[in-house]
């Protein structure tokens, strides 16, 4: 039996999906897999297609959480989205409800293309942005230097939802392990190989999560990280 097993891109997996209706198909990755079409439902994927999903895009109620929990003051945060991602709909409104439940003001700002990014940041200045979280985004994802090296050239506090981001310099992350994630797809490949159909298996949610905090690029900020904070995290760069 032949698998097709997709990590981290959901193009590549609708891709697959439109090329084969019978070939199992098994995504890992960031996207919500009922909204970015591959699945009509996480409990019964009902095709071809199966797989685990990070469900990062449901992540700024934390993001804004960990962002205010540095500041310690009200700020004025802003969430950069690319339009032209089907899901940054639902990450603004996420992100703009936590921000309503916490008093705290948010900026929506945008980014098509690689070029967009760096007046996006003069966007964020000029607006007074206190801190900045990035929407998971392929985009995004594959800027991670320019988006390190503006976020320090602004001393912009930011937060992504992948580690390698405060590894490059970014203040920190917080998001699903994807080395679990890649884990549970090969479990997943594994029962399919053996005869298993992928429209019994429910599609699963991330439930291991990391957080991951730079405090060298803290200190830089001027940001006193609380010992309550650095307790919490998986990982800290010093």
């Amino acid at each position: 039996m032949t698998v097709i097993a997709t990590l981290g891109s959901a193009a590549a997996a609708l891709a697959a999906k439109a090329a084969t209706a019978t070939i199992p198909i098994v995504y890992a990755g960031g996207v919500d897999p009922v909204l970015a079409g591959l699945v009509v439902s996480l409990n019964r994927p009902g095709g071809n297609v199966t797989g685990i999903t990070s469900m990062n895009v449901g992540l700024g109620t934390k993001h804004l959480g960990l962002l205010h929990q540095l500041l310690h003051r009200h700020a004025r945060f802003a969430v950069l989205v690319n339009p032209n991602n089907p899901q940054s709909q639902s990450v603004i409104t996420n992100a703009q409800a936590a921000a309503s439940a916490m008093g705290q003001l948010l900026e929506i700002l945008t980014a098509t293309t690689k070029r967009d990014i760096s007046p996006a940041f003069s966007d964020a200045v000029q607006k007074r942005v206190d801190a900045l979280l990035f929407s998971p985004d392929p985009l995004f994802t594959n800027c991670l230097v320019q988006l390190a090296v503006l976020a320090a050239r602004h001393a912009m506090p930011t937060i992504y939802s992948i580690r390698e981001f405060p590894e490059a310099g970014v203040l920190m992350s917080y998001g699903s392990d994807f080395t679990d994630l890649f884990r549970q797809a090969g479990t997943y490949t594994g029962r399919i190989l053996k005869g298993e159909k992928p429209a019994d298996l429910p599609f699963i949610q991330a439930t291991k999560f990391e957080l991951v905090v730079n405090l060298q690029t803290a200190e830089t900020l001027g940001l006193d990280v609380p010992a309550t904070l650095l307790a919490l995290a998986d990982e800290v760069i010093e």
